[in-house]
């Protein structure tokens, strides 16, 4: 027995020394990402809102991780999307960026460079360069802003690499959802060893508050309760009051109007959330499901009756803040995350999960850190602003809101008050707070680039007569909403 021991150590030597079998590498995860226009973060039923269905979100967010403190950092004009989609696809801060990609490396570039096969469809309201650099695929693509959902005139890719001239299809969200499916399917029939990344953005809930004919009725004015925050008028007047969100119903807001437009808000929701299962369905019937992260994000909230106003334009917490959900491979399952997040942090936490580099220059955070550990918060205070009108700042338990051109502050106590309904600026026991809060702002803006005075040279009044307010009609309203909110205001 003895003899026999060098002979097998010999074996096993010459075993150790030859070639091993090589490893199958590791196979990059897929990514889905849905991304929606106007989402308020509380328009989900896992957010708490009883007043409506959202299943296969909920289902989504219960597989994998929901951040309550998601937020688009705002906007430079009132199409606050579009600065939105810009800072999510470059990775970069409001005033790095603005609203323009042409010039910027784009997360589906991105990925494309890794390997990926990349995909879009659905809303782009940069420029249509950008999008045909970004993109290798496509179909059914509205570069635009506001869109008739009945009529949305789309593109698709060309051999060319370029957009295609623009056509009425049919209704938008069922347009999008078909084109994403097409895609998957392509890609799984090709028998491709690449991943893809699948970019899929809806316009809805962005009004027309105008549901598929067959959903209209999914929700009825008279179930739906006001938001808590709701005024008839804005308190005091701060940039546009009638900018053209803010035309879609007459001052004063009239509380059954309201909730005839949150029944068709929710509407367009519900039939967004059938769509997003028709895509986890499929990723499952085609083996892939396992193997896929789906991120599913806003570009910015609304504030639809909230604080007297309907739109974004604003830094109250319902137009700020988004939803953001995560899941699939290295994303914790059935977690609510409360740090705070931008929405172009998506870029370098997909990258990271993903295991890709990391894009050079970008001013994203990623998360799977604080995904891993909760209190591993990235940042202790979130910056917002709009225009050259608002600025605010919030920690996890005060927010400050300031109005340069009206030399006016608005002070919350977000712990107590998350509605943002009492105003503590004008007492003077929380000077110190805003002291403290104002000092944490303006290096905030020194260092995004913003160059914005606390006060401006010239100070305008707080005061407004609403009666004296224009409002107009714009000729994306189908029917169905001219009869229900406008009557007879004019075509501008």
């Amino acid at each position: 027995m003895n003899r026999l021991l060098p002979l097998c150590f010999c074996i096993l030597l010459l075993w150790s020394c030859g070639p091993k079998p090589q490893e199958t590498p590791k196979q990059k995860p897929n990514i889905l990402f849905i991304f929606t226009d106007d989402q308020r973060a509380d328009a989900l039923g896992i957010a708490g809102n009883p007043n409506l269905k959202t299943p296969n979100i909920d289902a989504l967010a219960t597989s994998g991780t929901r951040f309550t403190n998601a937020y688009v950092m705002g906007g430079n004009h009132g199409a606050i999307c579009a600065a939105s989609r810009a800072m999510l696809m470059s990775g970069k801060g409001l005033f790095k960026v603005l609203d323009k990609l042409a010039k910027e490396k784009t997360m589906p570039m991105h990925f494309a460079e890794q390997g990926y096969s990349t995909f879009g469809t659905g809303k782009w309201h940069n420029e249509k360069s950008a999008f045909e650099k970004s993109f290798e695929h496509a179909e059914n693509v509205y570069l635009g802003g506001m869109a008739n959902h009945y009529a949305i005139p789309l593109r698709d890719m060309t051999e060319g690499d370029t957009l295609s001239a623009p056509e009425e299809r049919g209704y938008s969200s069922d347009l999008f959802a078909d084109a994403a499916k097409n895609f998957i399917s392509s890609h799984v029939e090709s028998g491709s060893d690449n991943p893809f990344f699948a970019y899929v953005s809806f316009t809805v809930p962005h009004d027309p508050y105008s549901p598929r004919e067959d959903l209209i009725d999914t929700y009825l004015p008279d179930d739906m309760a006001l938001p808590e925050n709701f005024l008839p008028l804005h308190p005091f007047q701060f940039d546009q009051l009638n900018i053209r969100d803010e035309n879609l119903m007459a001052w004063p807001r009239d509380p059954e109007k309201v909730k005839m437009a949150l029944a068709d808000y929710y509407g367009l929701i519900t039939h967004l959330d059938q769509k997003v299962g028709e895509l986890i369905q499929l990723l499952k019937e085609q083996g892939l499901y396992e193997n896929t992260i789906i991120v599913y994000a806003a570009d910015n909230g609304l504030a639809i009756g909230s604080h007297g106003l309907l739109g974004k334009q604003n830094m109250y917490e319902h137009s700020t803040k988004v939803p953001m959900i995560f899941s699939g491979p290295g994303v914790p399952q059935g977690q609510e995350n409360d740090s705070f997040t931008y929405l172009y942090d998506i870029f370098p936490t997909l990258t990271e999960l993903s295991e890709l580099p990391t894009a050079e220059g970008i001013d994203g955070k990623s998360l799977v850190a604080t995904m891993k550990n909760p209190d591993q918060n990235p940042r202790s205070h979130v910056f917002t602003a709009y225009r050259h009108t608002v600025r605010a700042i919030r920690d996890e338990d005060w927010k400050l809101i300031r109005y340069p051109e009206r030399d006016f502050t608005q002070l919350y106590h977000l712990k107590e008050d998350p509605l943002e309904q009492n105003n503590l600026a004008e007492d003077p026991s929380y000077s110190d707070k805003i002291e403290q809060l104002k000092e944490v702002l303006l290096n905030e803006q020194i260092a995004a680039g913003d160059t914005v005075a606390w006060t401006a040279e010239t100070i305008l009044p707080l005061e407004y007569d609403h009666t004296k307010i224009e409002r107009w009609i714009d000729r994306w309203q189908p029917e169905y909403t001219r009869e229900k909110y406008f009557y007879d205001v004019e075509e501008k």
